[in-house]
């Protein structure tokens, strides 16, 4: 979020028109009712109306800016567009505002995987556990990270093992099921 000076000419000089940063601010004006309203408005139609969510979580945050499940959301619908640092942007605000929640994480890390930055991906997705072990979607994409980026040891067996019995689908199930036949014939 980029902030805009203006700055007024006068007789003697220049000089900021904004106040300094050590002069009491006036509070930020939050709405968070208003902003939880419009987030789950817009994650109703986020799958079926995208632009429309984005419209909605962008209103969220002008309600209350530091919502965090709105930057979140909007992080998502960011990184389904392909706007990596957008979406990473987001889902750091997201991070910081929700410091219990493994979602912001997660997020960013498969942005970061996206990107290619498959070491700063793998420490996401573990910081993400370290918030909250044993969160599903979290060990399976770290887990097809290690995999996929053949950097597969004892833990990952150990997690493709609860894959296949606990897996959220199926097809992570059957997933894990074919991996760990595939690391036993080597």
């Amino acid at each position: 979020m980029l902030g805009v000076f203006t700055t007024a000419i006068l007789a003697g000089g220049c000089r900021s028109a904004s106040p300094s940063p050590y002069v009491d601010q006036p509070p930020i004006r939050r709405d968070t009712q208003r902003a939880q309203e419009l987030a789950a408005r817009a994650v109703e139609v986020m799958v079926e109306y995208p632009q429309r969510a984005e419209e909605l979580l962008r209103d969220a945050l002008a309600a209350d800016l530091y919502h965090g499940p709105s930057h979140n959301n909007l992080g998502v619908l960011l990184l389904e567009r392909g706007e990596l640092y957008e979406a990473a942007n987001e889902f750091e605000w997201a991070r910081r505002l929700m410091p219990g929640h493994p979602d912001p994480r997660m997020n960013l890390a498969l942005t970061l995987e996206k990107a290619g930055r498959v070491d700063e991906a793998l420490a996401q997705y573990r910081r993400a556990l370290e918030v909250h072990p044993g969160h599903r979607p979290t060990v399976q994409a770290l887990t097809r990270l290690e995999v996929r980026s053949d950097r597969v040891t004892d833990e990952t067996l150990r997690r493709l093992e609860i894959i296949s019995l606990e897996g959220e689908t199926e097809q992570w199930r059957s997933w894990a099921r074919r991996t760990i036949a595939t690391a036993d014939d080597r």
